[in-house]
């Protein structure tokens, strides 16, 4: 079996308690990307907004050295378990993205951003939609790692994002193209509609994010220092 045709992997046995993203159909689609990679033992992986740990753990399993990243002390705090409970070995720290692991470059940075457009301009600052709220177009956090990035990412490293087609894959491609990244869209899932952007689709359609579609495009983007 190549890895163009690796099924979606089962997702680990992990907790979620409250307020911490629990992995689903996106960060699937990322951990099958990112075996797709190799990850030669010892590469070094960055997970931006780790969240359970999910992809720390996945990347950890297959001999890589990982760093996983989190501005939100609940989900440092279940990363670390998690990795514990898994037998991995994961370094974790609190912060904002890449400014918490100032001066250091790896080989991989994988991210599950939060992505969902919200009616709100304002982010939450606490709260289970910390985890998944983005601004009104979806961007806040997306557009903040096509910027960040790039320093972050050895000469022949790879980026790998996921995102909701709401948030507009194009509009990534472009903004890692301007920071100097090749970037294209590896993989395409769609899937049914969650519970908050169900609540969400009058305000979605008024915005002209949607039309009468009932299912959600999500995207993996894979970039590469051009």
């Amino acid at each position: 079996m190549t890895a163009e045709t690796l099924p979606l992997p089962a997702p680990a046995r992990l907790i979620a308690p409250p307020g911490v993203y629990r992995p689903q159909h996106d960060t699937r689609l990322l951990v099958r990307a990112l075996y797709r990679e190799g990850l030669p033992p010892g590469s070094e992986v960055l997970d931006l907004g780790t969240g359970t740990g999910a992809l720390a753990v996945a990347a950890a399993r297959r001999g890589a050295r990982v760093t996983a990243v989190d501005i939100s002390w609940r989900a440092v705090l279940t990363t670390r378990v998690n990795a514990t409970l898994s037998r991995q070995r994961v370094a974790v720290r609190r912060g904002d993205l890449t400014a918490a692991v100032p001066g250091h470059s790896f080989d991989v940075i994988v991210s599950n951003p939060p992505y969902v457009p919200s009616p709100l301009d304002r982010l939450p600052r606490r709260g289970a939609a910390r985890s998944w709220d983005a601004g009104r177009d979806g961007r806040a956090l997306v557009n903040r790692i096509c910027d960040a990035a790039p320093s972050a990412l050895r000469r022949s490293g790879v980026l790998l994002v996921v995102h909701s087609g709401l948030c507009d894959a194009e509009a990534t491609l472009e903004r890692l193209a301007k920071a100097g990244m090749a970037a294209t869209v590896t993989d395409r899932a769609l899937i049914p509609f969650g519970p908050v952007l169900r609540s969400r689709l009058p305000w979605l359609r008024r915005e002209g994010l949607l039309t009468d579609e009932d299912l959600e495009e999500v995207v993996v983007i894979r970039a590469e220092h051009a």
